[in-house]
């Protein structure tokens, strides 16, 4: 078991494993003195997507300012931190190498210790900073534009993955099919706004399951279903009704993570889920899954939007749990692009 500290611990969190650079101060993994975030969204959707080496250096002429913003808005200096954490994968390694440098360069001036954290176990732990009395066991749906898993959450340290996508991820889909439907990047906002438009039983459009008792998620095929749906009006000369499309399809989706995620909760005996990532913000997805857990007695636990996106808060939180557990890193530790859950280096306890 964790030994929890009586004494508090300020975590100074680095985010950079895309295109938001981030920093923030969080105490004692669930209170978060300072948030600073600086989106670079404006800048890549004009290239319909994000481009790697923009980010990158984007992050660079960003990470100062907002380290600085974050100390002073939290009313700290580097004295009164207990270590430095940053998200050392999975991410473009690019923009990862620019917060992990930073940090290590932070944490050796001020000679405090230094904090990897796996990026998606951030994203778990952002469920720490909403609800302060949150505590596993629960069922995560980690829902991004790069992840779809399912996690059994057993403990602060310890995390079973009993699904994941097979292809594309749910925002990874959402993506390409606003594009699809001309709306600007990113998609899935988009897609979530014209749906309200539109009716979700419009088009009946395909719920990938895969065989039974799987865990796992397809969206590739749903995508395709899509564009072929698309191309056969535009080759016939039918009225496309964008709403339409985009509602039926998002139905789609989120009929499929419900539907897993309440199966996964009965499987492991779980009566609390908890969402995380930024399709998490999705407003459909966030209805069904509350009365799907209120028909099943689940205790469902969303955060607010600012911590479903790539946030340094939730890398401070993860970073909490890291500490009290003195797992530290080395000046060697290196950017992990396609690190995988489960493969982050925490201590086994019994």
């Amino acid at each position: 078991m964790l030994d929890f500290k009586q004494e508090d611990v300020v975590i100074l969190a680095i985010e950079s494993s895309c295109d938001e650079t981030s920093a923030a101060v969080v105490k004692n993994g669930r209170n978060v003195l300072s948030n600073i975030i600086s989106s670079q969204i404006d800048i890549h959707k004009r290239y319909g997507g994000v481009v790697p080496e923009i980010a990158s250096r984007k992050h660079i002429e960003a990470i100062d300012y907002v380290v600085y913003d974050a100390l002073e808005s939290a009313g700290v200096s580097l004295n009164d931190i207990s270590a430095v954490a940053v998200t050392y994968g999975p991410g473009l390694v690019g923009a990862l190498l620019v917060g992990l440098s930073y940090a290590k360069a932070v944490a050796f001036a001020s000679e405090k210790p230094l904090i990897g954290v796996h990026h998606i176990e951030g994203h778990i732990c952002a469920n720490y900073i909403e609800n302060k009395n949150w505590e596993p066991p629960f069922i995560c749906l980690v829902v991004s534009g790069g992840h779809t898993h399912l996690v059994y959450v057993k403990n602060y340290y310890e995390y079973e993955i009993l699904g994941k996508t097979r292809d594309d991820a749910a925002g990874e889909a959402l993506d390409k099919v606003a594009r699809a439907i001309n709306l600007p990047y990113p998609g899935g906002p988009k897609i979530d706004k014209l749906a309200k438009e539109g009716n979700p039983n419009a088009i009946d459009f395909p719920r990938v399951l895969l065989e039974e008792g799987s865990f796992d998620f397809s969206f590739s095929g749903l995508k395709s279903a899509v564009l072929n749906y698309l191309n056969k009006a535009k080759m016939m000369g039918n009225e496309i009704f964008d709403a339409d499309v985009a509602a039926s399809f998002q139905q789609s989706i989120v009929d499929v993570l419900v539907m897993k995620t309440i199966a996964a909760c009965k499987k492991m005996k779980v009566d609390k889920v908890a969402m995380a990532g930024g399709v998490s913000a999705n407003s459909c997805l966030r209805k069904f899954m509350k009365e799907a857990c209120e028909k099943e007695g689940v205790t469902l636990n969303m955060v607010s939007p600012v911590f479903c996106t790539d946030n340094a808060a939730m890398i401070g939180s993860a970073a909490y749990f890291e500490y009290i557990a003195e797992n530290f890193d080395g000046w060697d530790l290196n950017a992990y692009p396609s690190l995988k859950l489960g493969e982050s280096r925490r201590k086994q306890f019994e």
